[in-house]
């Protein structure tokens, strides 16, 4: 398969960047996107050109890593997939692939394809845990009963990868579906409740501390979401956050 990759080059966080192209040959319909982008550097390591930076990991669409806009789309052509998962499959012999770095102002390049995502570590160090007792004298977590509709929602949040695919997508690079998620896996779980108007007050301030805009109620980022996230997530974490600063007004 020959291809036009359209991808783009910054040397760094205050640098000028573009677009710059890359044709190449020889790229199997099995290889996945990011063997693509490999198969592609080790051409332009033997031909002297400093290699395209990207962030990569596990490689099996559980890391949240590989964050990349294909064509304008986060984590490219498919759904419920990341860019790990994208294989050269989807596109077609002749074809002029875009690549760009996810683009948000929380979300500072670093390199070429990389960005910072550090602003989601923060976020979730604001209030995204619970406190556990250490003292001896714990509870098994088999003995809380806890509503089967309830676990599986918690567990449906918890497959938030933080990724920023929502964040990429909406046009006003709101964090609210990452947020929520990782509000509402301890919202809808009897561990989760002595913080949890804390929780919500504190994650969202920290969320708006890092430059994050608001939600623009347009789906899109359930839509791209590798995990399928749901935008019920941000209605309950809308919900708590209301009844919380009602009462912490008090």
């Amino acid at each position: 398969m020959d291809l036009t990759l359209k991808i783009w080059r910054q040397a760094g966080p205050e640098a000028k960047g573009e677009m710059k192209t890359y044709p190449i040959s020889g790229v199997e319909d099995d290889m996945s996107f990011l063997e693509m982008l490999d198969y592609l550097n080790e051409q332009l390591i033997d031909q002297g050109v400093e290699p395209v930076v990207f962030d990569h990991d596990c490689r099996e669409g559980i890391c949240g890593m590989c964050s990349l806009f294909i064509n304008g789309e986060a984590h490219g052509p498919g759904r419920k997939i990341t860019t790990c998962q994208l294989h050269m499959r989807e596109f077609k012999n002749g074809d002029t692939i875009y690549i760009e770095p996810f683009r948000a102002k929380a979300f500072p390049i670093v390199k070429d394809l990389m960005v910072d995502r550090s602003a989601f570590d923060r976020i979730q160090r604001a209030g995204g845990f619970i406190s556990v007792n250490t003292s001896g004298n714990t509870i098994d977590a088999n003995a809380i009963p806890v509503p089967k509709e309830n676990a599986d929602k918690a567990f449906d949040a918890a497959t938030c990868i933080g990724c920023g695919a929502c964040v990429a997508t909406c046009k006003n690079s709101s964090a609210m579906l990452f947020a929520s998620a990782k509000i509402s896996q301890f919202s809808l779980l009897p561990q989760g409740q002595p913080e949890a108007k804390e929780r919500v007050l504190s994650m969202v301030n920290q969320m708006d501390l890092e430059g994050f805009g608001n939600c623009t109620n347009t789906g899109a980022c359930e839509v791209e979401c590798p995990k399928g996230i749901s935008l019920e997530n941000i209605a309950r974490m809308n919900r708590d956050y209301l009844l919380a600063s009602l009462s912490s007004n008090k």
